[in-house]
């Protein structure tokens, strides 16, 4: 019995230390670098509008409008959907937020925005903007106010989109390094197909608009990826 109860102990001595549990990494993540990550996700948002807005106002060329197609009959315009399209600016916060080294922070903030400028090249260029509603926005006060702030341009590809696409592929990635548990993939990726159903539930975009940009984030999320995992010391995100 002796034998045996000594040679069970050497087995457990044996075995990897067990991770830690992956609340304890969230919030281990979520510190680290912390008001690096708050002023610069700031700083981004302020300058990336600022060149929004700027091309918004000043296209190369007028916008042409962007076709409907049934998807867009078949989705209805409702106020709930505001909220989930405001979602975005916070969902495209959560990468940089669970990032644990320097490098690959900041490789996510060069490679958003370089997707930002691809995507504001072709806004200037290309002007597109979606067709009119035909719908009295007082009747949706939330909606309303984005439809004075943001007009009906640089609509494809949706940068929306593309950002919430841009996110997911790289939430998916640190998820599962960090081990969360399976379902908290299944609502990543239903949190970013509900924001490019609020932006045609807004009339902010159609749908071509939205298999554009979904286009755009898949490349440059995947491409991105890839290059901020080869360049981490540790091979891990």
């Amino acid at each position: 019995m002796l034998l045996i109860h000594s040679s069970r102990l050497f087995e457990l001595s044996m075995r990897p230390l067990s991770r830690t549990h992956w609340t304890r990494q969230i919030a281990s993540r979520m510190v680290y670098l912390m008001p690096l990550k708050a002023v610069g996700t700031a700083a981004f948002m302020m300058l990336f509008f600022w060149a929004y807005f700027g091309v918004l106002r000043s296209p190369l060329f007028p916008p042409t409008v962007m076709p409907l197609t049934m998807l867009d009959r078949w989705i209805p315009v409702t106020a709930q959907a505001f909220p989930v399209y405001a979602s975005l600016w916070i969902y495209v916060s959560l990468p940089a937020a669970l990032l644990k080294e320097f490098r690959p922070l900041i490789m996510f903030g060069l490679w958003m925005a370089a997707m930002c400028l691809f995507c504001l090249g072709i806004f200037w260029l290309f002007p597109t903007g979606v067709p009119p509603a035909g719908i009295d926005w007082r009747l949706y006060p939330q909606m309303a106010m984005i439809k004075d702030v943001d007009a009906s341009g640089n609509a494809c590809p949706s940068l929306h989109v593309a950002a919430a696409v841009f996110a997911a592929i790289w939430l998916d990635r640190l998820i599962r390094a960090i081990g969360v548990p399976q379902v908290a993939r299944w609502l990543i990726w239903l949190h970013c197909l509900a924001i490019l159903w609020s932006t045609v539930a807004t009339r902010q975009h159609v749908a071509l608009d939205v298999l554009a940009g979904s286009v755009v984030g898949a490349v440059f999320g995947i491409v991105s990826l890839r290059h901020a995992i080869r360049s981490a010391p540790s091979r891990e995100l």
